[in-house]
């Protein structure tokens, strides 16, 4: 498990616009690094994230190999009723990581 951060208003009005923002720690290796030893670092990364909001899908992104280390995003969504907003990522092993928030829609 990853640490996480993220950051989903605690409050919002019906119909407000919201930023959404998520971040996991994770080292994201393309790859294409050597250690000062001279071996190849093989690949490490994040490969899918996705964000829920009243279940259902309102972001996913798919990452590839020229991803910066510590994913970062950003986005907006519409503040409809109060509920949990779920952030999954899952990297190329197949480990899953999971945060959540609850907004709370007034």
């Amino acid at each position: 498990m990853r640490n996480t951060r993220i950051r989903v208003p605690e409050t919002a009005a019906a119909g407000d616009i919201v930023e959404i923002r998520a971040m996991i720690m994770h080292p994201m290796d393309n790859g294409f690094t050597y250690t000062t030893q001279g071996t190849l670092i093989p690949v490490d990364i994040v490969t899918d994230f996705t964000c829920t909001y009243l279940d259902e899908e309102v972001v996913h992104v798919r990452l590839e190999p020229g991803i910066s280390a510590n994913p970062y995003f950003s986005f907006r969504l519409r503040a409809l009723r109060t509920g949990k907003v779920e952030f999954a990522w899952v990297d190329q092993h197949g480990e899953k990581t999971v945060a959540e928030a609850l907004l709370t829609v007034k």
